[in-house]
């Protein structure tokens, strides 16, 4: 019953923290304006790079708002300073939908405290508070697009646990520079990744590098 209520509340935080007006990219038009990203994400959105992101596959709502957040300062990422500033709403928009017409190509997960991991992706911690992720995520990491909850399932373990930390930082150092705070008044994610220990950031990261 704990493990309901907990998961419940979650969705139910996404789902008011999600409800954001949102115009859709065009996905043609947004290949050309991503010339500048493909150093650090790759040409289709496949980083090859454990520390950049992969964007393909992702929401384009979700990227969209991500865009306009760090555009704005509200998401603080240093190598991404400045370089989106000469671009309208309607570019990024169209960006966001360029990636999200891509496929991503999984990372694969490692052995290593797999089972911890997909323990803490399905059922969270009771408790230490930790909700499990598959009420916004899915079961199989495919999030929800229309809802602007992300895919995770194939990102790179590195980048997730990145983060999940960046979350937690947020959670008890919201001032810090390493903080994370975008995720709205609800502090869905800050609240997720508030209690979570490093060995079960790790083991969750690995876990959903390989969903597919």
């Amino acid at each position: 019953m704990k493990k309901m209520i907990l998961n419940f509340s979650v969705v139910f935080g996404c789902m008011i923290a999600c409800s954001l007006s949102f115009a859709a990219g065009d996905a043609d038009l947004g290949k050309p304006k991503t010339a500048m990203c493909s150093g650090c994400h790759g040409s289709d959105g496949n980083s090859a790079v454990a520390s950049f992101p992969k964007l393909a596959g992702q929401g384009e709502k979700y990227l969209t708002k991500q865009l306009k957040d760090v555009k704005s300062g509200r998401r603080n990422i240093a190598s991404m300073t400045g370089i989106l500033d000469s671009f309208s709403d309607q570019d990024l928009a169209d960006i966001a939908a360029y990636y999200a017409s891509q496929n991503i190509q999984i990372s694969g997960a490692k052995e290593d405290n797999l089972d911890k991991g997909e323990a803490i992706y399905r059922g969270g911690n009771i408790e230490t508070g930790v909700a499990a992720c598959t009420g916004c995520h899915s079961p199989a990491g495919q999030g929800n697009s229309p809802a602007g909850y992300p895919l995770l399932g194939g990102q790179h373990a590195q980048y997730t646990a990145k983060q999940l930390r960046a979350w937690r930082t947020g959670a008890h150092d919201p001032q810090n520079k390493d903080a994370r705070i975008n995720d709205g008044d609800s502090k869905i994610m800050r609240g997720v990744a508030e209690h979570m220990s490093d060995v079960e950031i790790d083991a969750v990261a690995n876990f959903i590098a390989g969903l597919k």
